[in-house]
């Protein structure tokens, strides 16, 4: 499956327990992230573990909804990984986890089908998640040497998957389906 564009209403939102080692990895992403310059229609949250609260704040409408999040798919510890939410709700990444919280992604994600149904509302037109590969989870502050080192290196993935190329559309080298990087 080739990406559409990433363009309309964006919302980035980082997800994780920084209690938890390097699930807060998303939650550092996006915090790093919140200092640089972004275009205009990009929105940056730090949700954390609050999974109900990102559902009703994509009720806002956002067209596109960037998830970032500590991702165990068994590559190296800070292995970076941009996941169409279509192809993880298709069954295109076997036996992968989107995440390890109570109120998961996938969790969110229906959650937000049925809020929308209730409300007359609409869910993004598209869902990435771009994910780290955590080296430990267990209960303790801070990342982990190798994922902390790929904070800087996600938030230079995510610059380029929201800035478009001359003809509007996003930089081909972000057009990534499954990417590990």
């Amino acid at each position: 499956m080739s990406p559409d564009t990433v363009d309309g209403r964006v919302l980035v939102a980082g997800i994780g327990n920084v209690f938890l080692g390097d699930d807060g990895f998303g939650v550092e992403t996006v915090r790093a992230l919140s200092g640089r310059r972004l275009p205009g229609h990009v929105e940056v949250l730090d949700i954390g573990v609050r999974g109900v609260h990102l559902a009703y704040q994509v009720l806002d409408g956002y067209d596109t909804l960037l998830l970032v999040d500590a991702t165990a798919r068994g590559g190296e510890p800070g292995t970076l990984y941009v996941i169409e939410h279509d192809e993880v709700a298709a069954g295109g990444v076997p036996g992968a986890p989107m995440d390890g919280h109570k109120m998961t992604p996938d969790a969110v994600l229906a959650l937000l089908g049925t809020l929308c149904a209730g409300t007359g509302g609409q869910p993004p037109r598209r869902t990435l998640v771009v994910g780290c590969e955590p080296a430990s989870v267990e209960e303790r502050i801070g990342l982990s040497p190798a994922v902390s080192d790929a904070v800087p290196r996600a938030v230079r993935l995510i610059e380029q998957l929201l800035q478009p190329d001359a003809t509007g559309g996003p930089s081909p080298e972000a057009l990534v389906d499954d990417a590990t990087l």
